[in-house]
């Protein structure tokens, strides 16, 4: 029998963009795509990592996108907000058909749907081997769901958050628009600020440098990924504390 890998973390915080979720399509959620993430983030557990997702709502509702259309900018980001509750559901649904116990903690109260956010219960949750999403961002307007993984990410005192996103990494430009672009190994949070490198929105930065957070950029479509770099290999860009 081949040895089980070992983690080199013991709590994670897994930020997934909303847009990953829509794999090759224009709108919604790519059931191959989120039952491929479930399939991922169930061995994570299975090798005794504790997982947190944060999942943004871009592939339904932006609600910075609907503001700069005309809409109030509180209605836009409490409809954001739900959208990433959406997903959250989504998420759990593909978790539990995989066998794993999954908890969906909102910071709207929607207990209806969900379990209200509550600290003390969510890291239980964690400690239980149960994988706990966090929707509905902050629960406030103007904050983004990059700001609130942080914010997750330090409040259960996460050993490191993890971006994925459509890039394997940190670029100096775009590069589906520069062929020519430059993949970081390594930044801190200060080069990422003063460089206005679009890794997160500063508030999140800001939050991840002055609480001692590593964060690790990485491509969520390519396989396999996610479990290299919980056991360790250096997978896409690290951006630390200098």
């Amino acid at each position: 029998m081949s040895e089980q890998p070992r983690p080199a973390y013991k709590r994670i915080l897994l930020k997934l963009s909303g847009e990953a979720l829509m794999g090759d399509q224009d709108y919604g959620i790519d059931p191959r795509v989120i039952d491929r993430i479930a399939r991922e983030v169930t061995e994570l557990s299975r090798i005794g990592v504790e997982v947190a997702i944060v999942i943004g709502g871009g592939n339904i509702f932006r609600g910075a996108g609907l503001a700069e259309a005309g809409m109030d900018r509180v209605t836009a980001d409490h409809m954001g907000m739900l959208a990433t509750v959406m997903n959250g559901l989504a998420m759990q649904d593909a978790l539990e058909r995989v066998g794993k116990f999954c908890r969906v903690m909102s910071a709207l109260q929607i207990n209806q749907v969900c379990e209200d956010y509550i600290r003390r219960r969510a890291v239980r949750h964690l400690e239980k081997g149960r994988i706990v999403v966090f929707a509905a961002g902050t629960g406030n307007p103007f904050f983004t769901t990059d700001t609130a993984a942080s914010l997750r990410a330090i409040e259960i005192n996460a050993d490191i958050m993890i971006k994925a996103t459509k890039v394997d990494g940190v670029y100096d430009s775009d590069p589906f628009k520069n062929s020519g672009a430059v993949r970081y190994e390594r930044l801190t949070y200060e080069e990422a600020l003063t460089r206005h490198l679009e890794v997160m929105d500063a508030t999140a930065l800001v939050m991840c440098r002055d609480n001692n957070i590593p964060l690790r950029v990485i491509n969520i479509f390519n396989e396999g990924d996610l479990m290299r770099l919980v056991t360790g290999e250096p997978i896409g860009t690290l951006v630390e504390r200098g």
